[in-house]
């Protein structure tokens, strides 16, 4: 497994296609709600297994804090160290940008991988595209 930062057309497309799999498909948030204003902003990570996009994130910064977005695994490479591979990419990004604390909104049932990498819980609870979420950051 390989997590690069999307430089081409087609390596945005594939982050957009396993967006699309795991939010539009999978968790039913809608499509504009999914794909939106800020992708142009950001930076787009993509996790390969050989050739085959199976993960995708994004990295926007926001007041000097790196924001943490759209963390996602399909369902078959899940639970074998693929989201792990593309939050470490994500950070060593963030270092190398001289950013010092990240914030992300992680939906419920994803606090604990995100504890596992060291966030901490700083929000009650709140939904997103109907989705209950808490807000989480990282010092780094």
């Amino acid at each position: 497994m390989n997590v690069i930062i999307a430089k081409t057309e087609q390596e945005r497309k594939d982050a957009y296609f396993i967006r699309t799999k795991v939010f539009i498909d999978e968790q039913h948030v809608p499509a504009r709600e999914e794909i939106d204003q800020y992708e142009e902003d950001a930076t787009h990570f993509v996790l390969y297994d050989a050739d085959n996009p199976i993960g995708a994130g994004r990295f926007r910064v926001l007041d000097g804090i790196g924001k943490v977005e759209r963390i996602c695994v399909i369902s078959s490479s899940r639970q074998k160290g693929a989201g792990v591979k593309i939050m470490k990419a994500i950070e060593e990004f963030a270092i190398s940008t001289d950013i010092k604390k990240l914030k992300l909104n992680a939906q419920t049932h994803a606090i604990p991988f995100y504890e596992s990498l060291g966030y901490l819980t700083v929000s009650d609870e709140f939904l997103d595209a109907g989705i209950p979420h808490k807000t989480m950051i990282k010092e780094i």
